[in-house]
């Protein structure tokens, strides 16, 4: 049996407020704040002098896990993830291979059942290739479908980039869909310019011009109207201009 977890006298910062107070926490959940007495059994930590704050939940995450785990896996980025107060993440499909079926993405809560440290969940990956099998599917058991990554592995995988992929795809999908929102031809265009200039060495500052605002908002704002017109759950990933 679990035991229950009484943290008593820490300063909660919580909701705009900041007040001392104890928690009780039972079955993984916070069942009380206030002043609370403990109960036969309870594990009872001394919150006194320290700051207690909700959990970050980080909603998009590159793990590397399967596949890249020579860079990192979700044992290690789950570790580093509660060590800076994030307890909660959801990691992209651009690991190998791409998260392109349900059975790929099982396998990897299987993964993480075993190895991570913190709450996880993941997207699956979504692209021209294989839109046709994801919205056959019932995607409201997702907790959304992803192209980010997914673009490095084979030229016009953006969504973005796609508005009649991007017009099937919201029409049919239940669940969120998170979108890297840029334009690559005006990506692409950018980039050409400074590659005659610095060639193949161009200066990292050069990025945010390269990746301009235009790329990003002429994308954000086709996304956004075929979003709208189909009533779909649109969430823009990594934002890069105000």
């Amino acid at each position: 049996m679990n035991k229950n977890i009484l943290i008593k006298n820490s300063t909660i910062v919580n909701e705009g407020k900041i007040f001392v107070a104890d928690v009780l926490l039972s079955e993984g959940l916070i069942r009380q704040i206030g002043s609370i007495d403990a109960s036969p059994g309870d594990q009872v930590i001394n919150g006194t002098g320290k700051h207690l704050l909700p959990g970050i939940i980080d909603g998009q995450v590159h793990f590397r896990d399967p596949g890249l785990t020579h860079k990192a896996d979700l044992y290690t980025e789950s570790k580093a993830a509660i060590a800076g107060g994030v307890t909660s993440f959801i990691d992209m499909p651009n690991t190998v291979p791409n998260v392109l079926t349900p059975e790929l993405l099982e396998e990897k809560y299987r993964l993480a059942s075993k190895k991570s440290l913190a709450n996880f969940a993941f997207f699956l990956g979504v692209n021209g290739d294989n839109i046709d099998e994801v919205i056959q599917t019932d995607t409201s058991q997702f907790i959304g479908v992803s192209d980010d990554g997914l673009y490095f592995t084979k030229k016009g995988n953006l969504l973005a980039d796609n508005p009649d992929t991007l017009e099937k795809l919201f029409a049919n999908c239940n669940s969120i869909i998170a979108i890297h929102s840029e334009k690559e031809a005006i990506v692409e265009e950018n980039e050409q310019k400074f590659r005659e200039e610095y060639g193949e060495d161009v200066p990292v500052k050069f990025h945010p011009i390269i990746r301009s605002e235009q790329a990003c908002y002429e994308a954000t704002e086709r996304a956004i109207g075929i979003a709208q017109k189909h009533g779909a759950r649109l969430h823009i990933l990594h934002l890069t201009t105000a």
